[in-house]
């Protein structure tokens, strides 16, 4: 089984109890009632993203639903928390590209997101044989992927938020795969 659509979502929740602040992340995210697995990080040959919304109709409760997923949590008053996912698309849209998760504390959406996508970006890079210093910034990093021609576009879907008292805050953040059979035939891709 070759995923052929994923989306990205991401999700926040606050309760006393840790997993139902997850849970409460899961249904801010829209997936909640599905049964998830996570899987490592590679994003499927010719897969698509689609709109969130598009995708959340493509699942089925109860069902079991591979994503890649960052989750972040704390029961601490005023910790920043974040959950990223990043995502490296190569040019050649034949080979597969990556998805990377990070979950931090005290980072920001904007830390946490160019984080992942450099993560993720890195991972393609190597395996595509781009010559790059891990040494400079994210940002000209960036540039120098884009230049070799190799690395389409980068992306990533970060959530955060602040720890409150007395409560459990979860923040998640997530690459969802559609199940192969749940795809209408006419969004299948023509052989």
């Amino acid at each position: 089984m070759v995923p052929t659509h994923m989306f990205l979502t991401r999700g926040v929740g606050v309760h006393k109890e840790k997993l139902a602040s997850f849970e409460q992340a899961l249904r801010s995210a829209g997936i909640a009632y599905c049964n998830l697995v996570s899987v490592s990080s590679i994003f499927p040959p010719s897969c698509k993203i689609l709109p969130k919304k598009m995708g959340e109709k493509l699942l089925n409760p109860g069902e079991i639903t591979f994503c890649v997923m960052a989750r972040s949590e704390t029961n601490e008053r005023n910790r920043l928390i974040s959950a990223s996912v990043g995502l490296a698309i190569p040019t050649d849209r034949r080979t597969y590209g990556y998805l990377s998760e990070h979950h931090a504390y005290g980072e920001t959406d904007e830390e946490a997101g160019e984080y992942t996508e450099d993560l993720a970006a890195q991972m393609l890079a190597t395996t595509l044989g781009v010559e790059f210093d891990p040494n400079i910034a994210w940002k000209e990093r960036e540039q120098v992927f884009k230049m070799a021609g190799q690395i389409v576009r980068t992306m990533n879907i970060t959530q955060s938020a602040i720890g409150k008292s007395g409560k459990w805050t979860t923040v998640v953040a997530c690459g969802v795969f559609i199940p192969v059979e749940n795809i209408p035939k006419s969004m299948r891709r023509k052989s």
